[in-house]
């Protein structure tokens, strides 16, 4: 029989385990992560991008309305902002398309991601009006894509390099923070997300989210689940999506609450892209990051790797 443990040897087991948890973080990553981020981002935002870039001349040209820079305003991130003339903002618009597929493509990625970061930073302070989530966050998740090996496989990159070199080999992992970065940011996204719904009227209000269904982004699924879904059920799911935000770090950190809160992200945003029409890019934008970060990939590296990229 063996003898009992004393505190002090069970303390130092769960150093251990703490110690070798913390190494697992600088591990290096699979690249398919990064690739998935970096083939299924950039057409997310380039698809929420697509309805501004048709009509270049009125978003970023001096012929469209712009609000007007007011000094000393804490709400205003940049005052004065220049517009540009038409044919400038018909370039840039161009220019963000191009570079946005261009790195979906794996073409010359890290200077297609770097024009991509600028463009996108740019179009988001010139356009104060209008700016969305998916404005502020794309430069922040092409930027990061910018300073990582994005595109050494399943790229044009990757295949102009093997037809170079046939010897040549496509790397299977990269160094930690390339992929861990969007691991981090996506909890801490969620966070400070259900922290502004925590001190906004998600609380205090039961009915929310039902009265969310009613605008001018209706789409046939919301006006369904509007008029046959029980109203209580809308007051479950507002409680059940603020607890998923504001406790985001404690869903997506331990190994075996993981899956649960990648499936339930990956579900709240299909039903938000089909409940608000024009959202779906935003949708589609963190569905990216949540496959490309938390997803199960081996299928789809055996797909990928059939292209011998």
């Amino acid at each position: 029989m063996s003898e009992p443990r004393t505190a002090a040897e069970w303390l130092d087991d769960v150093l251990m385990r703490v110690v070798r948890y913390v190494k697992r973080v600088f591990d290096p990553q699979p690249i398919i992560r990064l690739e998935l981020v970096r083939i299924l981002a950039p057409l997310a935002i380039v698809g929420f991008m697509s309805s501004r870039i048709l009509h270049a001349d009125d978003w970023l040209s001096d012929a469209g309305f712009h609000v007007p820079a007011i000094d000393n305003d804490w709400r205003q991130a940049v005052a004065g902002f220049p517009t540009l003339p038409v044919w400038a903002a018909w370039t840039v618009a161009i220019g963000l398309a191009v570079s946005g597929l261009a790195v979906a493509a794996g073409a010359l990625t890290r200077v297609s991601s770097g024009v991509f970061a600028v463009l996108l930073l740019w179009v988001a302070l010139a356009d104060r009006l209008a700016a969305f989530t998916v404005s502020k966050i794309s430069p922040v998740v092409v930027l990061a894509l910018f300073l990582s090996p994005a595109g050494a496989r399943w790229s044009v990159d990757a295949w102009r390099r093997k037809r170079r070199d046939p010897s040549w080999q496509a790397p299977t992992h990269v160094s930690w923070g390339s992929v861990r970065f969007f691991q981090f940011f996506l909890p801490i996204f969620y966070l400070a997300s259900g922290h502004a719904k925590w001190d906004g009227e998600w609380r205090s209000q039961p009915y929310l989210l039902y009265s969310h269904l009613h605008d001018s982004y209706q789409t046939w699924v919301s006006w369904v689940l509007a008029n046959y879904m029980p109203a209580v059920m809308w007051t479950v799911l507002q409680g059940i999506t603020l607890g998923f935000e504001v406790l985001a770090p404690v869903w997506f950190v331990p190994p075996w609450t993981r899956p649960f809160a990648f499936l339930w992200g990956v579900g709240m945003h299909a039903m938000i892209g089909l409940m608000f029409g024009p959202v779906i890019w935003f949708s589609l934008l963190l569905i990216s990051l949540l496959v490309g970060s938390y997803g199960p990939t081996p299928w789809i590296q055996r797909q990928l790797e059939r292209t011998g990229l």
